[in-house]
C-alpha cells in the first residue's frame, strides 16, 4: 500500500512539474522531433526507423560495419556507447567520427549510453544521472546533428527492482530536463526499465506525465521486445496502448530468441509495420556465448548473413522490403540539408584528374574548431580492381578514424587503401571514403594521386 501512495504522489508531481515547464519557451524546432505521436524530420517527413544496434564500443576497430548495415537496406544505426562506468568511455572525438560515418553512410545515427544497463540489478551499473554528465562531455559531438543524430539516454537504465522501478519516471524526467537546460535539442529516445521490457508497465502507465515533462515535447518511448513478448496479444497490447494514446513509440531492441523465452519476431514485425511504428533488431554481430544467435552476420562479415540476419533483413516485414532512407540524404519527402556555407579556408576541392587508371577529388565536408570531416571520391578511368590515394597534409594537420578505406600516415604523407567491398570498379565507376582529422586553424587543399 505504501509503495502505491508513493507512485500516485510521484504522478501528481509529474503532472504539476508538467504544467510548470510549459509556461517556458520551447526551443525552436531543429532536425527530427515529435508531431501528433511521430517522428517527423523537419521539414514535417514521417520517419519510420528500420535498423540495428552496432556494439561499437566494444568493436571499436569494425569500421566497416555501418557501411555494411547500410547495403543491407538499413535506414538507422543504434549505436553502443560507453559512458565509463562499465567499459572505456568513448570519448568526444570517437563519437564525433561515429556521426561523420554515420552521415557517410546515410544512415540516421541513433547514439545510446550502454552503462545504465539494469542499474538497481547489475552491479556498477551507471545511474540516468551519470548516463547526462557523460552526455554533456561529449555535447560538442552532436550538437548540430539534430537532422541525423537521435540520443538514446541510457539503455535498459533499471532492472527488475520493484524498489528502484518506482523512480523510472522521476528520474528519466530529470535526465530530459538536464538535457533540455544544457541545449540538446535533439529527439530523446527513453528506455524502459525491466531491462527494457517493461512487463511491470512501468513505462507504459507514466509515459504521459514523462513526455509532458519535455519541455520541447520531442521524447520517444522505448521497449525492448524479447521473452515477455512470445504472444501475438501480448505484442499488440503494448504496441496499441501507444498510438492510442497519440504517445510516439520505436521497439528499440528484438531478437529472435532470447534466455528469458522466445519473442515472436513475426509479430513484432507485423504490427510495427501496421501501425507505422520503428524497430531496430539486436544486434549486428559481436554477441558472446550463450547469445550467439543473436548476430545477424558470423565475425562482421556482411556476405556470412545469420539465420537471424535473414529473418530481419530479406524476411516478411524486414528491412529490405520496409525501409525508407530519410528525406535528409534523399528519400521520399523534401530534404532538410541546408544549402553548403560559403567556405571560410581556401578552395578544398581537387578535380578528379582522367589520367592513368583512376582519379580521386577531396574535399571538406565540416569542420569545427580544431577538427574536421574530409570526403574523398575516387573514380575509376578503366575497369581496376583496387586503387591507392595519396596525398600530403598540410601543416598543423593530421587524420584520424577513417571509414570505407583503411588510411594511414608517416608524418605528413597519408596513404589510402580501398576498403575489401569498394576496390573493383568499373571505368567510370565511382567510391568514397570518409575522415576526421585534425588542424591547426587552416585547411590546405591538397594534390591527389590515385593508382591501381
Amino acid at each position: 500500500m505504501a509503495t502505491r501512495l508513493l507512485i500516485a504522489l510521484g504522478a501528481v508531481l509529474s503532472l504539476v512539474t508538467a504544467l510548470l515547464v510549459h509556461t517556458a519557451p520551447a526551443h525552436a524546432d531543429t532536425g527530427f522531433r515529435v508531431s501528433d505521436g511521430r517522428l517527423v524530420d523537419a521539414a514535417g517527413n514521417d520517419f519510420v526507423i528500420r535498423g540495428v544496434s552496432h556494439a561499437h564500443t566494444w568493436y571499436p576497430q569494425e569500421t566497416g560495419a555501418l557501411a555494411d548495415i547500410k547495403s543491407l537496406g538499413a535506414n538507422t544505426v543504434r549505436v553502443v556507447l560507453s559512458s565509463g562506468q562499465r567499459w572505456t568511455e568513448n570519448s568526444a572525438a570517437d563519437v564525433a567520427a561515429v556521426v561523420a560515418d554515420c552521415k557517410a553512410n546515410r544512415l540516421i545515427c541513433m547514439l545510446e549510453v550502454h552503462d545504465t544497463t539494469g542499474y538497481g540489478d547489475q552491479d556498477g551499473a551507471a545511474t540516468l544521472d551519470q548516463a547526462v554528465d557523460y552526455w554533456l562531455r561529449v555535447q560538442d559531438a552532436v550538437e548540430g546533428e539534430e537532422d541525423h543524430v537521435l540520443v538514446n539516454i541510457g539503455n535498459e537504465p533499471f532492472g527488475n527492482d520493484a524498489a528502484t522501478n518506482q523512480n523510472w519516471a522521476s528520474a528519466t524526467g530529470e535526465a530530459i530536463n538536464r538535457l533540455r537546460d544544457a541545449g540538446f535539442d535533439h529527439t530523446l529516445v527513453v528506455d524502459a526499465p525491466n531491462w527494457g521490457q517493461d512487463w511491470s508497465g512501468t513505462m507504459r502507465d507514466n509515459a504521459q506525465g514523462v513526455f509532458d515533462a519535455d519541455p520541447d515535447a520531442n521524447t520517444v518511448f522505448s521497449v525492448h521486445m524479447y521473452g515477455v513478448y512470445q504472444q501475438e496479444s501480448t505484442v499488440v497490447s503494448y504496441l496499441e496502448h501507444f498510438t492510442d494514446a497519440g504517445l510516439p513509440l520505436i521497439v528499440g531492441e528484438f531478437g529472435i530468441d532470447h534466455s528469458d523465452g522466445n519473442p515472436d519476431e513475426d509479430a513484432i514485425m507485423a504490427h510495427t509495420e501496421r501501425l507505422g511504428l520503428g524497430y531496430i533488431g539486436w544486434s549486428w554481430s559481436g554477441n558472446g556465448s550463450p547469445v550467439e544467435y543473436l548476430d545477424m552476420v558470423e565475425g562482421f562479415d556482411v556476405d556470412s548473413l545469420t539465420p537471424w540476419g535473414e529473418r530481419i533483413f530479406h524476411g516478411p516485414d524486414g528491412i529490405a522490403e520496409t525501409s525508407v532512407e530519410a528525406p535528409v540524404y534523399g528519400g521520399p519527402g523534401e530534404p532538410t540539408d541546408p544549402p553548403t556555407e560559403e567556405p571560410t579556408d581556401p578552395p578544398t576541392e581537387q578535380p578528379t584528374d582522367p589520367a592513368g587508371d583512376c582519379g580521386a577529388e577531396y574535399r571538406v565536408t565540416n569542420r569545427w574548431h580544431d577538427g574536421f570531416q574530409g570526403e574523398v571520391t575516387v573514380t575509376a578511368a578503366t575497369d581496376i580492381t583496387g586503387w591507392t590515394v595519396t596525398w600530403t597534409a598540410g601543416a598543423g594537420e593530421a587524420v584520424g578514424h577513417a571509414w570505407n578505406a583503411t588510411v594511414s600516415s608517416s608524418g605528413s604523407a597519408v596513404t589510402a587503401v580501398n576498403a575489401p567491398y569498394n576496390g573493383a570498379l568499373d571505368a567510370g565507376e565511382s567510391t568514397s571514403f570518409g575522415f576526421t582529422g585534425t588542424h591547426g586553424g587552416t585547411l590546405s587543399a591538397p594534390a591527389l594521386s590515385c593508382s591501381a
